[in-house]
């Protein structure tokens, strides 16, 4: 009975103890149009070997990122992972380790958030971090709850260049928050920032990526200054592989950045999970979700970590608290806490010029190709969009086929646009490949 905790027998003795004649008895508090009636597709029992050949027959129909050359971005992206970061995260008392609710016996796990919380502020140029969240969608979306709380408005203002994920979280946040959303248009692969002056109204925040959705480098100190006699918070989003070569946030004053930490030392993982980075002013830190790791000394002045502040409603009343973000992804923030403390702060940037110098010698090399075209601009990093003389989407099936993992840019009612990400992991031999793909007249 490993898998059904109850047989028959005895969920009838259950029903019996409790006065019941049936299982519909049991659940007749729940109205009946919202009960399903519906054939859930699970099937009939199996055995455990059954079960598991059954769950090896679906995971081979996956395709692991090993398998081809990849040059799919769009938020996630493929970098190489020491083996470090594998190595020290997978010790027992890593993996193992749960919520620091005690700090006596926590110590480890603190200090690795606190320096986690560091590096973080590092690079966003910020001057607090909390102790990540699940991923770099719902970090955006918690900082437009931070805002909302902050300037006590109801309206977020947005680039239509977020990442979409990022858009379709924020919608679902505050879908019932009577919250109005606006939108910034682009202009020609960049948002509009003209549009901002005449529509700060009563807004609680802006919201801009750099690099954005279409891989180009947005100016944050410029809508920080359209935005100077308005209340509304700058949120800066963007990759922090990126902000080791950028001006950071906080350099270009920003209010609030959000990004995703799955290239610092985590695996695309098929989706997830992932990595939420958030971090704040000080003047703002009350309102910063999940939880802040503090330095401090004992009454023998020995230096301890603790949980300064939790500000989630496990923690104080419901109605005071500013999210109800359950945890932090602990054993991710401390992959990349390894990772980042690996590269260094000399290497580190050298790792995000490496990948621009790629991306633009693969863009440089497509542009050359008859019927392609870099859209756009040169202003991106490693990401970028390329137009194409035919379908998109049939030059990824294609593109599969020889050995290529593309994507096409999502949105494009045209069906001409591929989104392209190029990491230190491609080398030139593969980027080469691509362009001799490319180039086929069978493409064309």
């Amino acid at each position: 009975m490993r898998y059904i905790p109850t047989t028959e027998n005895i969920e009838r003795d259950i029903l019996e103890n409790m006065g019941l004649d049936n299982f519909d008895d049991l659940i007749k508090i729940v109205p009946d149009k919202l009960r399903s009636r519906l054939d859930v597709g699970i099937g009939k029992p199996l055995s455990e070997m059954e079960l598991l050949n059954l769950s090896n027959s679906i995971a081979e129909t996956n395709q692991s990122a090993f398998e081809k050359i990849n040059f799919i971005g769009g938020g996630v992206y493929d970098h190489f992972i020491p083996a470090a970061v594998n190595f020290i995260s997978s010790r027992s008392e890593f993996y193992t380790a749960y919520t620091p609710y005690q700090a006596e016996v926590s110590q480890g796990t603190l200090q690795a958030m606190y320096e986690f919380q560091t590096l973080i502020c590092e690079l966003s140029g910020m001057d607090a971090s909390n102790a990540s969240l699940y991923d770099g969608a719902s970090a955006v979306a918690e900082a437009c709850s931070m805002a909302l709380a902050i300037s006590r408005k109801k309206k977020i203002i947005l680039s239509s260049l977020l990442t979409p994920q990022y858009q379709d979280v924020i919608k679902t946040y505050m879908a019932n928050r009577g919250v109005e959303l606006l939108y910034i248009p682009d202009n020609n692969g960049k948002t509009d920032i003209d549009w901002i002056s005449s529509n700060l109204e009563d807004a609680a925040c802006v919201i801009i990526q750099s690099p954005n959705y279409y891989g180009q480098l947005e100016d944050w100190s410029l809508f920080k200054e359209k935005m100077i006699n308005s209340k509304a918070l700058l949120i800066a989003v963007s990759n922090p592989l990126d902000l080791s070569i950028i001006k950071s946030p906080g350099e270009c004053g920003a209010d609030i950045y959000a990004g995703e930490g799955q290239s610092l030392g985590n695996a695309m993982a098929y989706g997830g999970p992932y990595l939420g980075l958030i971090a704040t002013k000080t003047k703002y830190v009350r309102k910063m979700p999940g939880r802040i790791i503090g330095k401090t000394t004992d009454i023998e002045g020995k230096e301890g970590f603790v949980l300064t502040l939790q500000t989630r409603e496990q923690h104080i009343r419901r109605e005071n608290a500013t999210s109800n973000i359950c945890t932090n992804q602990g054993l991710l923030a401390l992959r990349a806490t390894i990772y980042l403390s690996l590269m260094g702060k000399v290497k580190y940037p050298e790792l995000a010029e490496l990948c621009t110098y790629k991306a633009h010698y693969t863009a440089d090399k497509i542009s050359q190709i008859p019927g392609f075209s870099v859209q756009f601009g040169n202003e991106f990093l490693k990401e970028f969009v390329i137009k194409c003389p035919s379908s998109a989407k049939e030059i990824i099936r294609m593109g599969e086929e020889k050995g290529f993992f593309l994507s096409s840019l999502a949105g494009d009612q045209t069906d001409r646009l591929l989104l392209i990400a190029v990491t230190e992991k491609r080398t030139k031999d593969e980027i080469d490949m691509l362009i001799d793909f490319l180039s086929d007249p069978v493409t064309n």
